[in-house]
Order: structure tokens, then C-alpha cells, then sequence
């Protein structure tokens, strides 16, 4: 990755990885992707390779992020969908020429069109989010535990209990908040 921007968190689930690309959405926001070649960067990692992206992609790029944080966030609080999060969603979804392949290791890998990729891979973005809120994978939607995240994220852990999106950051974060407060409700008790 390109050293002046923040690294990306990828998880295992591309719709939430994709939300991730902006953090701290409640603290001091880092975006990710603050540039057409960040989400060429970010689309390469993720599987999606395209070869340019204009602003109106980033823009479009942003509303899809924003309408997938929305709607898994009101689906892991078991609220209703915001319509104009799902009318993005589906929109995206809708206009995505990518077609799924096998390669042959067996995996699934997507081919994007040639004239319109980054609409392509929004598209598949953008069915990844309707497979995971519709409940189609074993999993659920959390919210992250750290009052400053409050990411979205799909927990596939065997109890369904995680607290947070991303342990090397915002549990460690917690976890090393609670050590300093406990350290100084006892400061003699460290020697």
C-alpha cells in the first residue's frame, strides 16, 4: 500500500471491509479511500482489480459504503432498513455486469466488464451486503464495541459473541483503556 494513506482493515467479508474504508465514524473519522486511485487500491486487494476510477466513481463508491453501513447497522440492531440504503444497495446491485467464474482451484473469483468496472465491482460489493443482511451466511451482524467505531462487522465466531470489528485495533484500543484506568484506581499496587 501507498505509505501517506492509513492501511486498509480487510476482514473476511467483502461488504463490511468495504464499510471499514472509513473508521472511527463516531471519533475522529479516517477515511481510506480519499481518492479515485485509493479505490482502485482498495478494489485490487479486495479481489476487484480495475484499471481507473474517476471522482463521480468515488462518489458513487461513497453513497454504496454509506447505504451498506446503514442498512447492516440498523439490521444488527433488528430495526427496520432505511428504504434510500436499500434503494442504493439494490441500485448497484442491479447495474453490475460481473459474473462469477470458477477457477480451477475450485474458488470463486468475479470478471468485470470491460467498459464499466468500477460500476462492476460496486455491483458485486453491493451483493455481497444484500447476501449478508438478507441473512443468507452463517453469521450474524454485530456493532463494534468501541464507543469511538461502532463499525459494523459479521461475526462468524462459533458463539456469536464478538465485540468488535477488528481485535488488533479496537479490542487492543479497549483492552489497553481498561489496563490504564484500572492501573490508576490502584497506582500502589503495581511494584
Amino acid at each position: 500500500m501507498r505509505a501517506q494513506f492509513p492501511d486498509f482493515r480487510l476482514g473476511k467479508v467483502l461488504a463490511t471491509s468495504f464499510t471499514a474504508t472509513l473508521t472511527e465514524r463516531r471519533g475522529d473519522a479516517v477515511e481510506r479511500i480519499p481518492a479515485p486511485n485509493r479505490l482502485v487500491d482498495w478494489l485490487a486487494v479486495s479481489g476487484l482489480a480495475v484499471e481507473s476510477c474517476t471522482t463521480a466513481q468515488l462518489e458513487r463508491a461513497w453513497e454504496l459504503r454509506e447505504s451498506i453501513h446503514a442498512a447492516a447497522t440498523a439490521a444488527a440492531r433488528r430495526e427496520p432498513l432505511p428504504a434510500s440504503a436499500v434503494q442504493v444497495i439494490n441500485d448497484r446491485s442491479a447495474q453490475s455486469r460481473a459474473a462469477a467464474i470458477l477457477t480451477p482451484e475450485g474458488n470463486r473469483q468475479w470478471r468485470l466488464g470491460s467498459t464499466s468496472s468500477v460500476e462492476d465491482a460496486l455491483g458485486v460489493v453491493a451483493a455481497d451486503a444484500i447476501s449478508v443482511i438478507a441473512g443468507e451466511r452463517d453469521g450474524k451482524l454485530a456493532l463494534c464495541s468501541s464507543p469511538t467505531c461502532q463499525a459494523a462487522f459479521f461475526d462468524t465466531s462459533q458463539s456469536r459473541t464478538r465485540k468488535w470489528c477488528d481485535m488488533n485495533t479496537c479490542g487492543n484500543r479497549q483492552k489497553k483503556a481498561r489496563f490504564n484506568a484500572h492501573k490508576h484506581e490502584t497506582p500502589g499496587s503495581a511494584k
